[in-house]
């Protein structure tokens, strides 16, 4: 497991590459969901989401013969994103295996930072990435269960835990663990008396289902409007973080999750994926309690989102 010494160490390393994005009050936000909203807006950071702070910390620590092997990555977007200008930076190659359902927009984004691409259902992205680097002796940098990966996301929690440590919650948007698992042990190792919480989609409930029985275990791949959380099973290393430090975890239906999309745009005026809105989804349909008096802080994981996705919030009623 990691702690916040390796969090710490993360943040040290890769601070000259990052921005320290803001916590911001986002008081036309306090009505509708109840509470003192706040947001961590990671949709400001380099290449528009949070991956690039586990990326840059695996990277940073690779030899110049590992550097020059290249590095492969399943990713729904995002890790993408965040390992080819990793690579860039680094004087490295990158290779990303993305899901046939990503948005182009993160797809276009990837090869514009100059590493190839291959297409892949969600289900054999892993698989394939995996016969890839084989083949090409690369390195794999896995999105989310990785302990290095999962300390650099753990930076973002440092960051909160030390901009506001008088919060009441957290709340993190989940996929195989990477982010709540590192955004959980920095919170909690400084700030114990702040929740928590995760959300994630109720099509993929991995970590409702697995928390339940006490063990990983994977649930059946379906689609889902949080195109960036994809993961069916958490990730091995992720799963006891999340065990020990994780105060509950919501499942949110995809519905819930574009009225929180909505309301974030229209009253948060914040531009985000789909993906980062799961947890105010959460808290609009009372799967997450919250009260007035309570300062909530949103993790907004990124934003990646076209017009076209745009388009699908017209008809959706907050």
């Amino acid at each position: 497991m990691i702690g916040l010494r390796e969090i710490e160490e993360a943040a040290a390393r890769i601070a000259p590459y990052i921005i320290h994005t803001p916590v911001v009050r986002l008081p036309g936000l306090d009505k509708a969901l109840g509470c003192e909203v706040y947001a961590k807006a990671e949709c400001l950071q380099l290449t528009g989401a949070f991956k690039i702070r586990g990326a840059l910390n695996r990277m940073l620590q690779l030899s110049e013969e590992e550097l020059a092997r290249g590095v492969v990555a399943a990713s729904s977007g995002n890790h993408g994103k965040a390992l080819s200008l990793s690579a860039r930076m680094l004087g490295s190659r990158a290779l990303i295996v993305i899901p046939d359902t990503a948005p182009d927009i993160k797809v276009n984004a990837i090869k514009a930072l100059g590493a190839e691409v291959v297409r892949s259902s969600p289900v054999e992205r892993f698989t394939v990435a995996e016969r890839i680097a084989k083949e090409r002796g690369a390195l794999i940098v896995h999105p989310f269960n990785d302990a290095d990966v999962m300390a650099g996301q753990g930076t973002l929690g440092l960051e909160i835990a030390r901009d506001m440590p008088d919060l009441d919650k957290v709340i993190v948007p989940v996929s195989g663990g990477g982010l709540i698992g590192g955004v959980s042990t920095a919170v909690k190792s400084l700030c114990p008396g702040i929740k928590v919480i995760g959300a994630e989609p109720a099509k993929l409930p991995r970590y409702t289902a697995s928390l339940a029985e006490g063990e990983p275990v994977t649930v059946e791949q379906q689609p889902t409007m949080a195109d960036a959380l994809l993961a069916n099973r958490p990730g091995d290393l992720c799963f006891p973080q999340v065990r020990k430090y994780v105060d509950g975890m919501a499942a949110v239906e995809d519905e819930d999750l574009l009225r929180g999309a909505k309301l974030l745009l229209l009253e948060g005026h914040l531009l985000a994926e789909f993906s980062s809105a799961i947890g105010i989804g959460a808290v609009l349909s009372g799967k997450i309690k919250v009260s007035p008096k309570e300062k909530v802080c949103f993790v907004i994981s990124g934003g990646s989102v076209d017009l076209p996705q745009l388009d699908r919030l017209k008809s959706v009623n907050i």
